[in-house]
């Protein structure tokens, strides 16, 4: 795993499944209530099997799935609600607002929404936004910082080599 010299932004190398779903796992100790992150990356780049390391790192054991189909799994857990958005199906980015759920990313939630450009000006403000992208056999992750607590948060974090 490498920093990049940029202070708010992070770049990774993700040689295999193993390596994203530590990767979540060390992003569930970041994360917070109230957060929105977008997750950028084509089909099959790993957004939800990041999102599943997040989830295992976060006491969650059941099945995690991709909400493609459902557009959002919801998962209680002992510090607080994460809502995790597939928005790839949407062709409107009103169907966002039409779902009801602009009101679901508040101070007890963290929303993780992948494909955020489908529902582009409606959503609310990231704090984090990770890029994933195919690297031969492996991925690389971006997490670049975009609110001042994301980017505190991102500044302190240890949770990667430099």
């Amino acid at each position: 795993m490498h920093k990049t010299d940029d202070t708010a932004a992070i770049r990774l190398s993700l040689p295999d499944e193993a390596a994203t779903l530590a990767l979540g796992a060390k992003l569930a100790d970041l994360l917070k209530p109230g957060w929105v992150v977008y997750l950028r990356g084509d089909l099959g780049a790993g957004k939800t099997t990041l999102v599943r390391g997040i989830l295992r790192a976060l006491g969650y054991a059941g099945r995690v799935k991709s909400p493609t189909y459902t557009l959002v799994e919801s998962y209680d857990l002992s510090r607080f609600i994460l809502q995790h958005y597939d928005l790839y199906r949407m062709m409107d980015p009103r169907e966002w607002l039409d779902a009801g759920f602009r009101d679901d990313c508040n101070a007890g939630t963290l929303c993780i929404v992948e494909w955020p450009e489908k529902a582009r000006g409606l959503l609310p403000r990231p704090d984090l936004e990770i890029f994933l992208e195919m690297a031969g056999e492996g991925r690389t992750a971006r997490i670049e910082a975009l609110s001042a607590q994301g980017r505190k948060e991102l500044h302190a974090w240890q949770g990667f080599d430099s």
